[in-house]
């Protein structure tokens, strides 16, 4: 296991595509699970994969630029410091405080992780585009307070005390 301190940029990006995949898988699942019960909600969570897939495109494209077409691969679990997911397979029927517990984690873990990103890149290029998926993700964050207000029940703040990006 490596720390995040001990990663280069191209191990950094290639972490950061491998996140945007998995959130976006994550949501894809959500909304699978909810479908038949919430079917706004869920179509909610499509486009919110969909805005993943497009994070995940913008970094594959600047990582082919600066590195070439073989991206390594590195998970959240070879890096020390992200919090562990249950698998959203393994919870079904899948309830809405599941739901939204993982998902405000998951987009506060990504948040913090790009913007401890940007201070460990010196190319501007990706600091540009770590600083906008930074804020695309605090905009996610406040979608899923506004989801929360209507198809959630009352909420409290995501668990992230085990997350050395989320302190």
């Amino acid at each position: 296991m490596r720390t995040f301190k001990s990663l280069s940029e191209r191990e950094i990006l290639a972490l950061a595509i491998a996140l945007e995949e998995e959130d976006a898988r994550i949501y894809a699942d959500f909304a699978d699970g909810l479908r038949a019960d919430f079917p706004k909600l869920a179509d909610q969570l499509i486009e919110m994969r969909a805005e993943e897939d497009g994070h995940r495109h913008r970094l594959l494209t600047l990582y082919r630029q600066k590195f070439g077409e073989h991206i390594p691969l590195i998970r959240r679990s070879d890096v020390q410091g992200f919090v562990q997911r249950k698998p959203v397979w393994l919870a079904r029927p899948l309830g809405l405080n599941v739901v939204r517990k993982q998902a405000e984690t998951m987009e506060l873990e990504t948040r913090r992780f790009y913007e401890k990103a940007i201070q460990r890149s010196s190319d501007a290029g990706v600091r540009q585009l770590l600083g906008d998926l930074a804020e695309e993700e605090r905009k996610h964050s406040h979608l899923l307070e506004s989801l929360s207000a209507t198809a959630f029940p009352k909420r409290k703040p995501p668990r992230t005390r085990d997350c050395s990006f989320c302190k």
